[in-house]
């Protein structure tokens, strides 16, 4: 079992030839009960990559289902026209609803979300139960099954081929999008919308996408629903229904694209069983069935959070450690780098900043510039105002008055991604990488601005030049700050301070003009400490710029060309390490003595 844990190839051509021997030696019950699973799993797939992965819950996915079986319903029996056309005509209409609904509901955070999902997940199915043109509660019956060149696939044997075919499109799409830009990006959000502004990426803009795709294949398997069954209602759309399609995905595992699969076929296979057993036990099998599924979501959700691909997963962790083929990425060309400006230009220059919370001024009045090719530092002891300087730089908060120019650019007024697309790349004071990708994974996103696949592109494969000029970029950036060797072990695995040299690497992907560091040598061994003072020397030689925000001032002092010095929100002195130490009133503020 383990031996084959480590070869997901052999594992996927194993269960293909499983699925296409089906119809061959089961029978009919068999067969639809297959086709069944493998249009659950569509949409399970959706919520896999939109729940799981994307961390935004949705409890209304059957609706999706519902517009686009109605759609292809109404337009192949009413109009009669081809369900191939219905196949066009229900994407369509299942996607402007989604971004409809999308626009309307992606802002809400916490657990609006899930509610809201709940609101337009009854009143859709509401609206297919009260329109006459869709049959009402009747529903509609009669539609035409699926013929390809004049085969018909009304017999379940024959759509059998056509659901799974596109099934396995479905996964591969999933599979190539989580392996790619905007899938890191996807990977991402669950780190918070600020991580993905410091890189350029919209938060907002990739969940969107995100609930296009999983509604997008919720409508594909509405199409495939309504033409194998013929016959639509209201009742398998509605909040019950969603509900169930989340439990599959919980089941199988929200972390795993395979756990769609296993989920649907463990749930649909346990519905069935149960409602044979059921009638034999008592008169109220539908009420109990009802109350056995609650107990098992609750279960899972105490005991097994991460389904049964997580106990997969761990049970393959068991084995010896090996280390994966690392990708040929010398053949790549590499990414195309930005012009830095002339050594000694000013390329930020911050006038009269000032920022109010309330009564209480955090930032008063303060001014200095950077230049181009030097280390400058800003210290100053706790409270001083360092840490909403650094906010107001990275514009991650807005300026209560004041003006800060970069690259001649105003950015005052900006958001952070637009910042970060200029040039400007920052780390954290508290480490933001994603503990579950690979490190290689975690600087790729880095470079995220630099390049521009997108969702379609990705899923197809047709991004697979710039995907290994990428992850080249990355490897060299691994590789200039030690951790070459490491690149596809899990970055929560990493000790603090080595995160935190995975945060400059990240940075540095991103090619920038400007680098702002929060607190780079915080929780950093001595060695460490001076192979970062080496790293930062060496990028300030290559022409980057950088701005460091430091407590520990023996690093700061030997590395810095200039220092800021801020006390109660405004600026008390600017110079060199040498005046700085001397001066009395930063000994008085911060230093504490002559050192």
């Amino acid at each position: 079992m383990r031996h084959l844990l480590a070869r997901p190839g052999l594992l996927v051509a194993i269960f293909a030839a499983l699925v296409a021997a089906v119809p061959v030696f089961f029978s009919n019950f068999a067969v639809s009960l297959m086709n069944d699973v493998g249009i659950a799993s569509l949409v399970a797939l959706g919520l896999v990559l939109l729940t799981g992965i994307g961390g935004a819950t949705s409890f209304g996915q059957a609706a999706f289902v519902g517009i686009a079986a109605y759609a292809s319903a109404w337009l192949s029996t009413s109009q009669g026209l081809s369900p191939w056309l219905g196949l066009l005509f229900a994407l369509t209409l299942t996607g402007i609803s989604a971004l409809a609904i999308g626009l309307l509901t992606l802002r809400l955070g916490g657990h609006f979300l899930p509610l809201s999902t709940i609101a337009w997940g009854l009143s859709i199915a509401m609206l297919f139960g009260n329109v006459d043109a869709l049959g009402r509660h009747t529903g509609l019956s009669n539609i035409p099954a699926l013929t390809i060149a004049g085969w018909s696939l009304a017999d379940p044997r024959a759509i059998f081929y056509l659901i799974w075919l596109l099934v396995a499109l479905a996964f591969w799409f999933a599979y190539n999008l989580l392996n790619s830009r905007p899938g890191r990006a996807i990977r991402s959000l669950r780190g918070g919308a600020i991580l993905l502004a410091s890189v350029g990426a919209d938060a907002y803009r990739v969940r969107l996408t995100l609930f296009l795709t999983a509604a997008l294949m919720a409508g594909l398997a509405g199409w495939l629903y309504a033409h194998m069954n013929r016959f639509v209602s209201p009742s398998p759309f509605d909040v019950r229904a969603s509900i169930e399609y989340l439990l599959m995905a919980v089941v199988g595992g929200l972390g795993h694209i395979a756990g769609a699969l296993v989920g649907a076929a463990l749930v649909l296979v346990m519905k069935n069983g149960l409602q044979d057993v059921l009638p034999l036990l008592t008169q109220r099998a539908g009420q109990l069935e009802a109350v056995t599924f609650a107990v098992l979501f609750i279960l899972i959700l105490h005991f097994a959070r991460s389904g049964l691909m997580g106990f997969v997963r761990r049970l393959a962790r068991r084995r010896p450690a090996t280390a994966p083929p690392r990708p040929d990425l010398a053949a790549a060309l590499p990414l195309a780098h930005r012009a830095l400006p002339e050594r000694g230009t000013s390329i930020l220059s911050v006038k009269a900043a000032v920022k109010r919370f309330g009564g209480l001024v955090a930032v008063n009045d303060v001014s200095f510039d950077v230049r181009a090719g030097e280390i400058v530092g800003l210290i100053g002891p706790n409270g001083a105002g360092k840490s909403t300087m650094f906010n107001l730089l990275t514009c991650t908060a807005p300026m209560t008055a004041g003006q800060v120019n970069f690259l001649g650019h105003d950015i005052s007024g900006m958001s952070q991604r637009e910042v970060a697309r200029l040039g400007l790349a920052r780390t954290f004071q508290h480490v933001k990488l994603r503990p579950h990708m690979s490190l290689l994974d975690n600087v790729a996103l880095g470079a995220y601005a630099r390049t521009s696949a997108g969702v379609i592109r990705a899923g197809l494969r047709l991004d697979r030049q710039q995907e290994r000029q990428v992850l080249r970029e990355a490897q060299t950036q691994l590789e200039r700050i030690g951790l070459g060797e490491r690149s596809h072990e899990e970055a929560g695995s990493l000790p603090l301070g080595t995160q935190r040299m995975l945060e400059i690497a990240r940075a540095l992907a991103a090619d920038p003009v400007l680098l702002v560091l929060d607190e780079p040598a915080a929780g950093l061994r001595r060695k460490e400490k001076m192979a970062l003072g080496e790293l930062l020397r060496k990028l300030r030689d290559e022409g980057v710029t950088i701005l460091i925000v430091e407590h520990d001032m023996e690093f700061v002092m030997t590395l810095v060309d200039r220092l800021v010095v801020m006390n109660f929100g405004s600026k008390l002195l600017e110079g060199v390490p040498s005046a700085v130490r001397a001066d009395e009133r930063v000994q008085a503020a911060y230093l504490g003595s002559v050192v």
